[in-house]
């Protein structure tokens, strides 16, 4: 199961999310889907289109299936989904 303390090695596919700080302005409140994701970006189905935002410049608002909302920094995910299993995280929650 899915928890703010393992959303760092979870499966992000599937989950809804929200940009909610952005060093480029315009990604700043794209809300949606998480539909693929790389090692440096995240594509997000939004109502009309997918939109690729890069990992390292975005800060985002996940929103878990229990309800609850977990804010994660980019630069912290920026691996390929299947190394970040293997990668050791500080506490950062």
């Amino acid at each position: 199961m899915i928890t703010p303390k393992n959303i760092f090695r979870h499966e992000l596919i599937g989950l809804p999310v929200k940009i909610a700080g952005s060093t480029h302005e315009e990604f700043i409140g794209i809300k949606g889907k998480v539909v693929d994701e790389t090692k440096s970006t995240i594509r997000i189905e939004t109502d009309s289109t997918e939109k690729i935002i890069p990992k390292g410049v975005a800060t985002f608002h996940f929103y878990l299936p229990d309800g609850s909302i977990v804010e994660v920094e980019g630069k912290i995910i920026i691996a390929r989904p299947e190394d970040r299993i293997k990668k050791k995280f500080r506490k950062f929650w």
